[in-house]
């Protein structure tokens, strides 16, 4: 019985996600989603990455979280719309909460929708938003198991990002078994090592954002 509500529920949030989707493409609007573990630095590497973005492109923000708006406030700062989704307890966004978002937001006047979804590394991975694709934030004071433990959030996202490297001389981080594990699992994936506090590696990782984007757009 467990399993057949399970994949009614799961049914229903694809469905969902797919009417997502078409909104999306009908307003020719890209949408990230951004999961992680909480404290990896999502809100932090955001903070880098929208004033790139907004350079080119009108940007939005979709903010989940179990039940504050610290980090939506922290996004403030760059004058673009957010939307707040408090999920009161539950580990994840689903796409019936992204419909509503999204009915808050003039998608006429937006390129694209930064997810941050709530931090969590399995809960979301089950969870089709209607997002074009998924990038997987990590802290390298997480460990460098987390792939091999968490397998599904790798298979399924077009990048990782590898926080807070500034702190790798002083814990006990394997970077080569890190990417060997990623790498067994999704021989795609990119990987982008950086530093959100002081900047490290941000270009990178913004440039390769930026042809991603460009390259969903042709193949629309």
């Amino acid at each position: 019985m467990e399993i057949k509500v399970l994949k009614n529920v799961l049914d229903k949030n694809m469905n969902q996600a797919e009417k997502n989707r078409q909104t999306l493409m009908r307003n020719q609007v890209k949408m990230v989603n951004f999961i992680s573990s909480p404290g990896a630095g999502k809100t932090t590497l955001l903070e880098k990455t929208i004033p790139v973005l907004q350079e080119d492109m009108k940007v939005g923000v979709i903010e989940g979280d179990a039940y504050t708006s610290k980090d939506a406030e922290r996004l403030q700062q760059f004058s673009i719309p957010i939307v707040q989704i408090n999920t009161g307890g539950t580990c994840h966004l689903d796409s019936s909460s992204i419909e509503k978002a999204l009915g808050e937001l003039v998608l006429e006047e937006l390129d694209l929708i930064l997810v941050e979804n709530v931090g969590n590394l399995i809960c979301p991975t089950a969870f089709d938003l209607g997002e074009d694709f998924r990038v997987a934030v990590l802290s390298t004071t997480e460990g460098d198991d987390k792939p091999a433990k968490y397998p599904m959030l790798f298979r399924q996202a077009k990048a990782v990002v590898l926080n807070k490297i500034d702190l790798m001389p002083y814990i006990n981080f394997d970077n080569e078994t890190f990417k060997n594990d990623l790498w067994e699992i999704n021989p795609n994936l990119q990987v982008f090592e950086t530093s959100s506090t002081d900047g490290t590696g941000v270009a990178k990782w913004l440039k390769w954002l930026k042809g991603a984007l460009k390259e969903e757009e042709k193949r629309v």
